[in-house]
């Protein structure tokens, strides 16, 4: 951890409002006026997209059916602790990126002159000099495991977590929608990946500094039929501090200003959907102004 160059970690799986955490950062840095160097989680996997495929089918055939990306063995745990403890100690590290689609391939072969097509990484590069803080964005932000910790290298640990069923939905209705899977196909994904989702997802959220879980006021008893998505109308959002005083977390002045919130614990407010990133905008400003008062 580095008060001079700090790490500000935001961890929750791709459908669970990492988004609009994103965009609550992106307008606090505009105001701060400060160079954020941002990580994405993706960038840290251990397979391309072709070897990964290749990987999961190598694992089942050995009976090893909870291959996944949620776990140790298809990321770099030990390059993301590496890089957090390199910039906190010089404000620089090493970087890549995964490219998910043609239009971040065609804009990233333009910079480096490579011919990488989706689904594969760029090169590693030295990178953050000049930067104010690293901002990153993924699944594994505070990951801890029998060889490495993550978790001790961060700042600000922020964690963004709709509850389990309301996740599914989430994420059957996106994997339909822009990747055209069944939904079996989708359900087999949830599986495999639910030993790995509780032994190195689920435990970070007892790290993070504050929490933000989407709570939906609809029926989502059985996520494998639901219809549609609940909308931000039709949510809650549980917001719990790990130590207010640590951050002096003001909550009369949440309550006054989150409007229809009330306190549900001493260390946890619950708030309107609709007001998610209004709420993380004024909580976390604060936050990043004292941290890089603390520079120096």
């Amino acid at each position: 951890m580095s008060a001079k160059h700090p790490v500000v970690a935001i961890t929750g799986s791709s459908g669970a409002g990492t988004t609009t955490v994103k965009r609550a950062f992106e307008h606090i840095f505009t105001r701060e006026n400060l160079n954020a160097m941002v990580v994405e989680g993706d960038s840290y996997h251990r397979y391309d997209r072709a070897a990964m495929k290749e990987k999961v089918a190598e694992e089942e055939t050995k009976g090893n059916k909870s291959f996944s990306h949620f776990g140790p063995d298809a990321n770099h745990f030990d390059l993301l602790a590496d890089n957090f403890r390199a910039y906190g100690e010089s404000g620089e590290c090493d970087r890549r990126y995964y490219l998910h689609s043609d239009e971040e391939a065609a804009e990233h072969n333009g910079r480096l002159g490579t011919e990488l097509t989706p689904g594969q990484f760029t090169p590693w590069e030295k990178v953050g000099a000049g930067t104010d803080l690293l901002f990153y964005e993924g699944l594994h932000g505070l990951v801890k495991s029998d060889d490495v910790d993550v978790a001790s290298q961060v700042d600000l640990g922020i964690g963004v977590v709709p509850i389990v069923n309301l996740e599914w939905i989430q994420k059957i209705h996106r994997d339909n929608a822009e990747r055209g899977y069944s939904e079996e196909v989708i359900v087999d994904t949830i599986l495999r990946r639910m030993p790995d989702y509780v032994n190195h997802i689920t435990p970070q959220f007892s790290e993070t500094d504050i929490n933000f879980q989407r709570v939906s006021t609809v029926d989502t008893s059985n996520p494998f039929i639901a219809r549609d998505i609940p909308t931000p109308d039709e949510s809650f959002i549980v917001i719990r501090f790990k130590d207010p005083a640590k951050h002096n977390i003001d909550f009369s002045y949440l309550l006054d200003m989150l409007q229809d919130s009330f306190m549900s614990r001493r260390n946890t407010i619950v708030i309107p959907g609709v007001k998610m990133g209004f709420a993380m905008e004024i909580i976390l400003a604060p936050i990043i102004h004292n941290m890089m008062g603390l520079r120096g």
